[in-house]
């Protein structure tokens, strides 16, 4: 990947890893500049993640790091490795805002995906015409469809990748919601059935009765990274795009959020009976 093509999710996430490391060490820049044999723009910029490692320059670098756990060495090897991948979304050009490619990196990079959204059903969840509603009431009409086409790639994830799992909770007020004449609103309902049957997803409700702190929660996700150890991070969505949260602290008061949400919900199976009898009483 051409160096003016960067920062990208991943370099900058190699950045900050092996930034961590060489601070955590009490380290300066001169001082692995000197070690890898070049200048301090070099290592700002890989720092930055304005631009890639050589596979020779990150061995030294464990070496220096006194790095001996091979999982975590494999890991960061595959995420050097990987700034140089092309992703499917890349061919979509100006279409899709920076925070969407950020966010479509760390959804294609991850394991496990938690999600929480207080008013909307989760874009993996939604069918076709429940996109083209949402997605027409804030988006100029000529970015609608690209919009539509990488929402529905995405929802690959959930059948071609057996090491992908989704796991959501639903504010039972978003249920009642859903835009569309009455066969797109049953249509979305059925297809948040049937992909609830899915071994990749988790699927619960919240209902009104929920014992829930008084802090109103926003929408976020837990992204856990694949790896060795596997990282987790929070994605925060807003009216103007996303923001990541890698700090431990934070994403671990969102985990206990998260945690908090999951046992104020309906179980799995409640959660698909209270759908069906949705579905029914609609007619």
């Amino acid at each position: 990947m051409p160096q003016d093509n960067m920062p990208t999710m991943r370099s900058k996430r190699l950045g900050n890893e092996l930034k961590r490391l060489r601070v955590e060490r009490g380290f300066r820049v001169q001082d692995i500049a000197d070690k890898l044999q070049c200048g301090q723009p070099k290592i700002s910029q890989i720092e930055n993640g304005k631009r890639g490692i050589r596979p020779l320059d990150l061995t030294v670098l464990m070496e220096f790091y006194a790095i001996d756990d091979a999982g975590y060495i494999a890991s960061i090897r595959r995420l050097a490795k990987d700034i140089h991948k092309v992703d499917w979304w890349s061919s979509q050009g100006p279409l899709l805002y920076d925070e969407l490619r950020d966010y479509l990196t760390l959804e294609a990079d991850s394991e496990l995906v938690r999600e929480y959204n207080p008013a909307v059903i989760p874009g993996l969840l939604q069918t076709e015409a429940t996109m083209r509603q949402i997605f027409s009431a804030g988006s100029p009409p000529e970015k609608v469809g690209p919009l539509v086409e990488t929402r529905m790639k995405r929802k690959e994830l959930l059948e071609a990748h057996l090491d992908f799992r989704l796991r959501t909770i639903i504010d039972v007020t978003t249920l009642h919601r859903i835009s569309g004449t009455p066969e797109q609103v049953r249509e979305q309902l059925e297809h948040l059935l049937e992909m609830g049957k899915l071994s990749s997803v988790n699927l619960q409700i919240l209902p009104l009765d929920a014992s829930l702190p008084a802090a109103q929660y926003v929408p976020f996700m837990l992204l856990s990274l694949r790896g060795e150890p596997s990282i987790d991070v929070a994605w925060l969505e807003h009216l103007t795009g996303g923001t990541l949260l890698e700090q431990r602290s934070d994403v671990q008061e969102y985990g206990q959020v998260w945690d908090e949400l999951t046992a104020a919900a309906l179980s799995p199976s409640a959660s698909q009976k209270y759908i069906r009898d949705l579905i029914k009483d609609s007619g």
